[in-house]
């Protein structure tokens, strides 16, 4: 072959490169001699994203010129005029660039990241996840993997979830912080003075001691799940001055109550981006102790009655034991709230010791707000009651003080009149459970005793005290049993 200059034409074809390579002289005919001196100017590549831009500025440099082939249109060509002379050596250094690497890379379009193999053999795929609102700079994240296809993936799971946070907050939170930052911007103005008693011994006697320095975007189910596993074995706080634990296990129902209160945190922290989903809701939790609902007998209501009498307490009681008044509704009452004329009393208030102090809030729940028909003996007892004191708002008050009867006290004297009956303890909610179940005993349906309650739903009133319904479902039967046997 002449040493004198020739002229060919290197087609790459960019949508499948280095799979079809054209080497051509100006006559058309196949050519794959080169000069040798031409081999420097085709240095083989490792890898397509190895391409950098002094590597293409240099092709460029070495080619005479780079026209975009326009012939056809489904075949998007490069053709690339090359001066060499004659010489064979070429030949295997002209293939290896056809089949070795992409001489020109396909740019990643913004948001797409961008992907390295790094010295350590392992690949490496780097994002922006979002901009510092202070500085405005670029946080930039990345993610690992063995091949470059793993990491394609990752790469775009995380651009994904990148922005579906706001990555800006999302590390910034402990579960300590952000649980205290939830408690004082979203429940502590929509709670009840009570109920915020509950919450603070939740965060500060079990959340934060417990899982509080885990960062909030690391917080995992299985860590959630120890922390309730531990709860239950050793959750119980050791209180000042009392006597040392001997069972330190908490109940299934704190528990639970811890649950509701951190599924709830989490959940505000999902919809302010700060997590992609809420690790609380895989949890497994503890089932409820089933305890025999107790009640006060039949044949002790009587000595009851009297006893509270004989303290001049009879018109409290009395009003309790037909009404199933919870406690802080029941001392809440005023002079004003009962009508004499309609023999009606309204429910619209309770009283709670919150840190020391007698507390006056909104009942329970918005059920809770009615107003009960009461018996001519009970409006009797209270117009009785308030000549003792008729300058006080209150229905009943305290001997004591002269004011509003504390609950705790109040609580104290019905385990006294207990004792002094010889009857069996019960609390004093359990009042409540017995007119309850009285009511049912004695035909009172249960959608008129669902609303003497205050219960949201007769549904419940029915689950709750299953005990006495078993006995009207029997006498049921055996009333209608009756009839069909009559007509036989």
């Amino acid at each position: 072959m002449s040493q004198g200059f020739w002229w060919c034409l290197v087609a790459v074809s960019e949508g499948n490169r280095g799979n079809h390579l054209r080497v051509i002289n100006g006559a058309g005919q196949a050519c794959f001699e080169s000069p040798q001196s031409m081999k420097r100017n085709f240095r083989p590549f490792k890898n397509r994203t190895a391409v950098t831009k002094e590597e293409r500025l240099r092709q460029r440099r070495n080619c005479a010129a780079i026209d975009k082939d326009r012939a056809s249109p489904s075949n998007d060509n490069f053709l690339i005029t090359v001066p060499f002379s004659g010489s064979f050596s070429l030949l295997a250094t002209v293939l290896f660039v056809a089949k070795g690497a992409d001489t020109m890379p396909k740019r990643r379009a913004n948001g797409e990241g961008n992907i390295r193999k790094r010295k350590d053999g392992r690949w490496e795929g780097r994002y922006t996840a979002g901009y510092d609102p202070e500085s405005g700079k670029r946080i930039i994240k990345n993610v690992l993997g063995k091949t470059q296809a793993e990491v394609k993936e990752k790469l775009k799971t995380a651009i994904s979830e990148s922005q579906r946070l706001d990555v800006s907050k999302a590390g910034n939170y402990t579960v300590a912080s952000w649980v205290r930052t939830w408690y004082e911007v979203y429940a502590e103005p929509r709670i009840r003075p009570n109920t915020k008693a509950y919450y603070t011994n939740y965060i500060e006697n079990h959340i934060i001691p417990g899982i509080g320095s885990i960062p909030l975007d690391k917080l995992t189910t299985i860590q959630i799940q120890r922390f309730y596993n531990n709860l239950q074995k050793t959750g119980r706080v050791q209180r000042k001055n009392f006597p040392e634990l001997k069972d330190k296990s908490l109940s299934p129902r704190v528990v639970r109550g811890v649950h509701t209160l951190l599924h709830n945190c989490l959940e505000q922290a999902v919809a302010e981006r700060l997590l992609l989903t809420n690790p609380a809701k895989g949890c497994r939790l503890p089932k409820l102790e089933k305890r025999e609902m107790k009640i006060l007998p039949e044949d002790k209501i009587g000595p009851y009655l009297a006893e509270a009498e004989r303290r001049g307490l009879l018109a409290a009681f009395y009003l309790e034991l037909t009404t199933g008044l919870r406690r802080g509704e029941l001392l809440a009452l005023l002079w004003t709230d009962l009508d004499v004329e309609n023999m009606t009393i309204s429910v619209s208030k309770q009283v709670n010791r919150i840190n020391g102090e007698l507390v006056v809030s909104q009942p329970k729940t918005p059920n809770s707000i009615r107003r009960l028909a009461i018996p001519q003996r009970a409006v009797e007892l209270l117009v009785e009651e308030h000549t003792k004191h008729p300058h006080s708002p209150y229905l009943f008050v305290s001997p004591k003080t002269g004011t509003m009867f504390d609950p705790d006290s109040f609580r104290h004297t019905h385990e006294k009149i207990l004792r002094a009956i010889g009857a069996e303890h019960i609390r004093f909610h359990d009042l409540r459970h017995t007119f309850a179940t009285l009511s049912l005993k004695y035909g009172v349906d249960v959608k008129t005793l669902s609303g003497a309650l205050g219960h949201y739903d007769a549904g419940f009133t029915l689950s709750t005290y299953t005990h006495a319904t078993e006995g009207m479902k029997r006498s049921a039967a055996d009333t209608i049993g009756s009839v069909i046997s009559q007509t036989m």
